[in-house]
């Protein structure tokens, strides 16, 4: 076995002793700590495992390593100050690798190296004011939480096995970047990531969409077109709710996944794919094959390693974390230095977040418009109790006199646009199927009305 190579840049010298010692031998280490070139032997030679303090690092200085392919080529791990770095970002995401901010805990650190190095196959010891984030990364996922640690190892496990992964959990949770994460972390990641969301297609279209279809195969299609497969071919094919899709479309693909093969429409030829499918559901997926919406051999072929998304609810602290994690971006996006009282935050931390940390997420933004310095309880706008309104509060919002045409627009409009233009997640609230909401939605279109069903109440409020 040839001996392994581990790169260090550590500027505190309480942590470089640490993961030192965590890295035994055989392992050989190049330590740049104190060299100024360090970026350029980083990316000159072939590591197997990165440790890097961007401590007095700017952004440019890390965009070369953001670009570079030498990530992708060993395991890596950033420590900052959290302060938000573009380059960084970039770099963190593009293949899978951890990002510990400060305060470091040093424990969390070691173990994460520890996991590394075992992986190796060499022996080790097992290990207030928003102006950075303290929340560690993998990958696209942000958060410190032990499901959430347990979620990055389960990921790093998982990540080079060819296996068909399906990932399950509430709306809101991040599932896309959990599939995004797998890729990066895989030996596709060179390879595109292609996303649909399976509730969403029109019928009529998933087999083009899906496979393709050649010039000519049926009225309109004037030119061939690659289908969702051949764009993902040699990465990764994300099929979001994928439990949406119709029965009869599921059996076309659950030929795919047994033959490895496809046809356009309108062509005679087969082709070959080579993709990763991961999928997600926000349903139960054995619940939803028991009600009869969802194949079993699919769901087998499909979920040949299940993974579940832990709601946010479930994350403790990572509730507050995350809200200041998106507190210090929008800081840095605006150049301002807003901060959350402690009553704030307590506030934040008793929801319960049906909609999780999507839900989170705009809250801190409409709270960042409200708010001039402190964002205080009142600019905190929840908009639920335990993921529903009360009918009382619901009724006190409503004007009188108003068409229930109109209302049922109003309604449309308001909870699409919340979930930023998500149609699936629409339907899914107002409590109607994916292609009413479309029906409605092209109704509207044909009416040609300039202004917006709220906009019409608001008038009549006074507003």
């Amino acid at each position: 076995m040839s001996r392994r190579r581990v790169f260090l840049r550590i500027k505190d010298a309480a942590i470089r002793e640490r993961v030192i010692g965590s890295l035994e031998s055989p392992l050989a280490k190049d330590d740049f700590s104190d060299d100024d070139k360090w970026l350029d032997a980083l990316l000159a030679n072939c590591y197997d495992l990165a440790v890097v303090d961007t401590a007095e690092c700017d952004i440019d200085a890390l965009w070369p390593l953001a670009e570079s392919h030498t990530l992708a080529e060993c395991e890596y791990l950033f420590l900052s100050d959290g302060t938000p770095n573009e380059a960084l970002d970039k770099a963190t995401s593009r293949s899978g690798g951890f990002h510990f901010r400060q305060p470091y805990d040093a424990e969390d650190i070691g173990e994460a190296i520890a996991e590394i190095v075992s992986e190796l196959d060499v022996e080790s010891e097992p290990q207030e004011r928003p102006v950075s984030s303290q929340l560690d990364q993998y990958g696209l996922l942000v958060g410190s939480a032990r499901p959430m640690r347990k979620l990055y190892r389960t990921l790093r496990k998982v990540a080079g096995s060819e296996a068909n992964v399906m990932v399950v959990g509430e709306s809101g949770v991040g599932k896309e970047l959990v599939a995004n994460t797998l890729h990066q972390a895989s030996g596709r990641s060179l390879a595109p990531f292609v996303a649909v969301n399976c509730g969403a297609l029109s019928p009529e279209l998933v087999e083009s969409e899906l496979f393709g279809h050649a010039r000519g195969a049926f009225t309109g299609a004037h030119k061939a077109h690659h289908g969702l497969f051949a764009q993902a071919e040699g990465g990764t094919l994300f099929l979001d709710e994928v439990t949406e899709m119709s029965l009869e479309h599921q059996v076309k693909l659950l030929r795919v996944l047994e033959t490895g093969e496809y046809r356009p429409l309108g062509s005679s030829q087969l082709r070959k794919t080579d993709v990763r499918v991961v999928s997600a559901t926000n349903r139960d997926p054995e619940a939803a094959v028991n009600e009869g919406i969802f194949r079993e051999d699919l769901y087998f072929r499909l979920c040949q390693f299940p993974i579940r998304v832990p709601p946010l609810r479930d994350r403790g602290d990572d509730i507050t974390g995350l809200a200041q994690h998106f507190l210090v971006y929008r800081n840095s996006e605006e150049d301002t230095a807003k901060v959350f009282s402690a009553e704030a935050l307590k506030l934040l931390a008793q929801h319960r977040w049906p909609g999780n940390v999507r839900e989170l997420k705009y809250c801190v933004e409409r709270a960042f418009i409200l708010a001039e310095n402190v964002i205080e309880p009142q600019h905190i706008i929840l908009g639920e109790v335990d993921g529903e309104q009360s009918p009382a509060s619901v009724t006190t919002q409503v004007p009188a006199g108003v068409p229930l045409d109109v209302l049922e627009q109003a309604a449309i409009e308001r909870t699409l646009e919340q979930n930023d233009g998500n149609k699936t997640e629409t339907a899914e609230q107002l409590g109607i199927s994916v292609k009413t909401l479309y029906n409605k939605l092209e109704k509207y279109e044909k009416a040609g009305s300039d202004a917006s069903a709220q906009s019409v109440i608001d008038s009549l409020n006074g507003e």
